[in-house]
């Protein structure tokens, strides 16, 4: 237990190329993979249930009929207000969870990953280097970061307009289509999945490939391989 107080997920904090372990690491993932879910299970009711509810105790026969020959009842009918502090809240949370994997020195805040670190601790290491998932964590972290944007448009869009001093973006709409923040947790859902599941990392295969076009500069010994494993 000492011991995992002490380094965390890591080998050795101490050297000069960080390696985690991967195990703790797919715990973390399969235990935020519940955000994305929970997430699109809003998205769903709040895009495809409509935006208005009916109480049926209110109905009333109006005793006439379309031109369908249906019959017409009146109702009181509410628009609905959908409130995203909770799903807000959860996002920030696991922005959180993102950036702070990204550093021995953050890594100490995360309740996940002292939680992950522990729960892996009788299965056998398997050391993979943090720079690659770093990236991807980074690549989840703008995600993230839409998804926030989308469910607090007014708010940023206060924090924009503020910050230059005019109107930049508008405040009485959601100017992000709907169709991204479900494109994007449908991407981090699958992407965890295959993580926890299969141990495959998306993100990570991007930075090879970009560290293989030498488009990302990178002196990590196992970024251009990130298939390379090692064991204890």
């Amino acid at each position: 237990m000492l011991n995992i107080l002490k380094n965390l997920w890591f080998e050795d904090i101490k050297a000069p190329v960080i390696y985690i372990n991967d195990t703790a690491m797919r715990i973390r993932a399969g235990i935020l993979l519940f955000i994305p879910l929970f997430v699109s299970f809003t998205l769903y009711d709040a895009f495809y249930m409509g935006n208005y509810s009916v109480d049926t105790n209110t109905l009333v026969d109006t005793y006439d009929t379309n031109w369908d020959d249906q019959i017409i009842y009146t109702a009181e009918i509410v628009k609905r207000i959908n409130d995203y502090s909770i799903q807000t809240y959860l996002l920030l949370f696991a922005l959180f969870e993102m950036i702070a994997g990204m550093f021995v020195f953050t890594s100490r805040f995360s309740i996940l990953i002292l939680l992950s670190s522990f729960l892996a601790k009788n299965t056998k290491a398997v050391w993979k280097p943090l720079i690659p998932k770093r990236f991807a964590w980074s690549l989840g972290g703008v995600m993230i970061l839409t998804c926030i944007v989308f469910f607090n448009p007014d708010t940023f869009a206060g924090f924009i307009n503020g910050l230059f001093d005019k109107m930049i973006l508008p405040t009485h709409y959601n100017y992000i289509p709907f169709e991204i923040p479900v494109s994007l947790f449908f991407l981090c859902a699958s992407f965890m999945w295959m993580e926890v599941v299969f141990g495959f990392c998306v993100g990570c295969k991007i930075h090879s490939l970009l560290v293989f076009l030498k488009i990302i500069d990178d002196e990590c010994v196992a970024c251009n391989d990130i298939t390379q494993v090692r064991k204890n």
